[in-house]
């Protein structure tokens, strides 16, 4: 990921990106990659959506840890418990 971001970063061509199902980095929209701003749009107001959900959230359903129990003593000592 970091890669592939840092490669984006140095070229200064807007159309240059990464096509995933090949894995090479190329002309996008030669390659007939487009990306609709509708979908960009879409995607961002829902993570936003997801985020604010969780900030005002005050509970937290989680599991509830299991209590750790010493094993029984061991055969031959004195040490009943």
């Amino acid at each position: 990921g970091s890669v592939v971001a840092g490669k984006l970063l140095e070229s200064t061509d807007t159309n240059y990106g990464y096509d995933a199902q090949k894995g090479e980095f190329t002309d996008l929209l030669k390659a007939g990659i487009i990306d609709p701003a509708k979908v960009v749009r879409v995607a961002l107001q829902d993570a936003a959506s997801v985020a604010g959900l969780l900030i005002t959230t005050e509970a937290l359903i989680t599991d509830k840890p299991e209590k750790k129990t010493n094993g029984p003593a061991a055969p031959g000592s004195d040490l009943d418990f």
